[in-house]
């Protein structure tokens, strides 16, 4: 019987703990608070998941070979990824790939504990990769005067850079990196095709273009070639000719992500998120928001 019970224990102590997601200290902004409520995940459109919070997007993108997951939130979203995720039947381990739009600690600060948490492979922009391994933004990124503090996140280990000149494979899906910095150094837009039934659309997860800076930073500044609002206006346009069928972006009011969900609930038709016009509108969006900042600069 001793032998026995001996046997019973040495197996027991032999099982594997079950992963547990462990987050990183939570984030302290104006903003985090509202950002950070959560939000019932839902299908965008076929193999394309909504997992992310009211105020801070985060897609899941479902492949016939493992999970790919764009951008993390705060570092105190990661918990309600991970429960969106489950919610809709996937589990998060089976996260192959994680990647950013641009390397803010609103949208890669949940980056480091979903990593550590499923293994996956984080691949960014070259413009991003130094940012995400240190967490401190560069010298040359518009809102680095703010502060190291203000814009810290949690510091990733094992980045890697998009392969093949941004082309992401992964099963049944392709994944294409577009780089559209001017909002910071290394912003990303991502593309892939999304079916569902006999339908397929050409999706567009569009990084942020705002003139958002600390004080003192000018897009205008003569000494950079290009500078900062050359570099907008150069995203703005490869965004306008994607081919773009359904938008999605970092932050959720952008796309007026509410108002589709609520005219989907009302059964609307056609689907409120198809929008063959949606990149554009949004280009148009931050060129006007650009132009206002230029205005300023120049009083």
């Amino acid at each position: 019987m001793k032998n026995l019970l001996a046997v019973i224990l040495l197996a027991s102590f032999a099982l594997p703990a079950e992963a547990q997601l462990i987050e990183d200290s939570p984030k302290d902004c104006a903003y985090c608070e509202a950002w950070n409520k959560p939000q019932v995940p839902f299908k965008v459109f076929g193999n394309t998941w909504y997992v992310g919070t009211e105020g801070l997007a985060s897609v899941l993108v479902v492949t016939d070979a493992g999970l790919i997951l764009i951008d993390g939130g705060l570092a105190q979203s990661a918990h309600l990824i991970e429960a969106n995720i489950r919610q809709i039947g996937f589990d998060p381990m089976d996260i192959e790939y994680l990647l950013n739009s641009h390397a803010h600690y609103d949208h890669a600060g949940g980056i480091a504990a979903l990593q550590k948490f499923s293994g996956a492979r984080v691949l960014v922009s070259p413009g991003s990769l130094a940012t995400l391994q240190s967490g401190e933004i560069a010298s040359n990124d518009p809102q680095y005067n703010f502060g190291v503090e203000a814009n810290r996140f949690p510091p990733v280990a094992n980045v890697g850079l998009t392969p093949n000149e941004g082309v992401l494979v992964l099963g049944n899906t392709t994944l294409t990196a577009h780089y559209t910095p001017g909002h910071t150094p290394g912003g990303t837009t991502w593309t892939w095709l999304s079916c569902e039934d006999s339908i397929c659309v050409n999706v567009v997860y569009a990084d942020s273009l705002s003139a958002v800076s600390a004080e003192d930073f000018r897009f205008s500044d003569p000494d950079l070639s290009p500078n900062n609002a050359q570099q907008i206006q150069a995203s703005t346009a490869l965004i306008r000719d994607l081919s773009c069928d359904l938008l999605l972006a970092p932050h959720p009011y952008l796309i007026r992500m509410e108002e589709k969900l609520a005219a989907r609930t009302a059964a609307a038709e056609p689907d409120p998120f198809i929008d063959p016009d949606a990149c554009a509108n949004y280009a148009d969006f931050f060129e006007a928001w650009l132009t206002r900042r230029l205005e300023e600069e120049a009083d």
